[in-house]
């Protein structure tokens, strides 16, 4: 069987306690209104997340922190953070369309960039033995991400990399690696705001939400990397939907739509209210990956994947 071949389940797999978790969060669009929908949202996905992910290794933002990127409406992303952040774990942030789309390019990279406390539009982390890679448009494009030469090359070279030889569990984040590949049985963990086209759902051509110029270039780096889970943004579709998650199959990333917590989309083109997101659990040897109804601090059972390596860990 191919190295790096993921099998996917949707029923749910109980066992040991998992080695890691961590939340997954997008397009909270807050706006400059305290009381708008929106807000309100973005500060009741943060109170679920301070009760039910103790003991998170981190929060995963995928993009449109904001809904235009204007100073006042990170100053109110700053308040809602204030009310909970005794009782989160890190959040790390991707940048969105709506976060850099308007006005000029560097300012609006400079204030997501400051505000979020992020280094940049692409970043990586280890936490925990595993690593999470951000990617983030280099242009302010209205919707799609525009990924440089640059990145792409970084992409590569970081997918490529490993904590240490004793793969899962192995060292805390810092450790770049030793630039050689991955062991096989190891997730590495994607993060992009647009989804590729005809993947997830929402991004099928004719749904019109998908959005990155490099899409080519981008799957043939992902097909060298199969071992690699990637979670996208951008189209609010919610999770109850039969494409939520694209299997990679051994060929590619498996590939994740990760909905909205400011409102919803459906398959009948029809703005839906709503706030939904993941939280995921990793195993020695598979990532279970579930979908959270923030709005009604409730599970959604429909939507529970485990994503089995086939090959499994070193003793």
């Amino acid at each position: 069987m191919k190295a790096g071949h993921l099998q996917v389940s949707t029923a749910g797999h109980s066992g040991t306690e998992p080695l890691l978790t961590f939340q997954i969060i997008t397009d909270t669009h807050v706006t400059a209104d305290p009381a708008h929908e929106y807000n309100l949202n973005f500060g009741q996905a943060l109170q679920d997340l301070a009760i039910h992910a103790k003991g998170s290794s981190g929060i995963m933002h995928i993009g449109d922190v904001t809904d235009h990127g204007l100073p006042e409406e990170y100053a109110e992303v700053g308040r809602i953070l204030q009310l909970h952040q005794d009782a989160l774990p890190e959040i790390l942030y991707t940048v969105g369309n709506h976060d850099v789309g308007l006005g000029h390019w560097e300012s609006r990279i400079s204030m997501f960039t400051a505000h979020m406390a992020m280094p940049g539009p692409y970043h990586d982390h280890w936490i925990g033995g595993y690593h999470f890679i951000f990617l983030g448009t280099e242009e302010n494009l209205p919707i799609f991400c525009n990924l440089s030469d640059k990145q792409l090359e970084w992409l590569d070279r970081k997918l490529g990399e490993r904590a240490g030889e004793g793969g899962i569990g192995g060292p805390a984040r810092g450790n770049a690696g030793s630039g050689t590949a991955p062991l096989p049985q190891q997730p590495v963990f994607l993060f992009l705001h647009q989804p590729l086209k005809d993947t997830v759902a929402g991004s099928l051509e004719a749904q019109e939400w998908y959005g990155v110029m490099q899409d080519e270039e981008l799957r043939a780096i992902l097909a060298k990397h199969p071992q690699t889970l990637l979670f996208t943004g951008h189209t609010h579709w919610e999770l109850e939907n039969d494409k939520t998650m694209a299997p990679g199959n051994g060929q590619n990333a498996t590939m994740f739509n990760a909905s909205s917590v400011a409102y919803l989309w459906t398959d009948a083109d029809e703005r839906k209210t709503g706030s939904q997101g993941y939280y995921v659990e990793v195993y020695a040897d598979r990532v279970l990956v579930r979908g959270r109804d923030f709005s009604t601090g409730t599970w959604v059972e429909s939507v529970q994947f485990t994503v089995f390596n086939t090959i499994k860990a070193h003793s």
